[in-house]
């Protein structure tokens, strides 16, 4: 009787059609993974400033000739108002008065949120 049981610890062989199938939708996953963030990006670059205002050249920087960028990652709300602002680089004494301008910018709407990446240099 024993040898006619299976045995547990050997498992059955796939057969090469659900190997395919696996590989064919792997494979689509990660292209549409890839065509979203594609979108994106093309998202990104789309939406146009409709309105801006400049930072103030701070005071310190002035005094102490303190020249440079500032880069901020912008977060667009649908409707065009920046909704958040990240510090991606520069001096701390320029980025402030980048950040109170660039929130104070109106970009036009679109369907949903897109960011962006301003880059903003002072130079006296």
């Amino acid at each position: 009787m024993k040898g006619n049981r299976p045995n547990p610890s050997v498992a059955a062989p796939v057969p090469a059609e659900s190997r395919k199938n696996f590989w064919i939708g792997l494979t689509l996953l990660l292209a549409l993974i890839l065509l979203s963030s594609m979108i994106r990006v093309f998202a990104q670059d789309a939406r146009k400033v409709k309105s801006s205002i400049q930072p103030t050249y701070p005071e310190l920087a002035k005094k102490n000739n303190i020249q440079g960028a500032a880069r901020l990652q912008v977060l667009i709300a649908p409707d065009g108002s920046v909704k958040d602002v990240k510090v991606l680089g520069g001096s701390p004494v320029l980025v402030q008065a980048a950040v109170d301008a660039v929130k104070k910018w109106k970009y036009e709407p679109a369907p949903a949120e897109t960011s962006t990446v301003v880059k903003i240099e002072f130079k006296p």
